[in-house]
């Protein structure tokens, strides 16, 4: 997935950043992936979660959750 062309639920990059980078850390600690992908990079396994609309956030004054 390009950085350009994120998924229409996304608000704006940053938040697209942000959520996958939070996604991959928690990968990278043992986690389970929701989606199957031939991938094998957290990171990008983490983008792949979000445009498939299977990760989800919540924003609060501290930032992103």
């Amino acid at each position: 997935m390009e950085l350009d062309k994120k998924p229409g639920h996304v608000d704006n990059r940053y938040t697209l950043v942000v959520a996958a980078a939070k996604r991959a850390r928690q990968i990278l600690a043992g986690a389970s992936p929701t989606i199957e992908s031939e991938h094998q990079k957290p990171v990008t396994i983490a983008l792949a979660e979000v445009a498939a609309g299977k990760i989800q956030w919540v924003r609060t004054k501290e930032g992103i959750k």
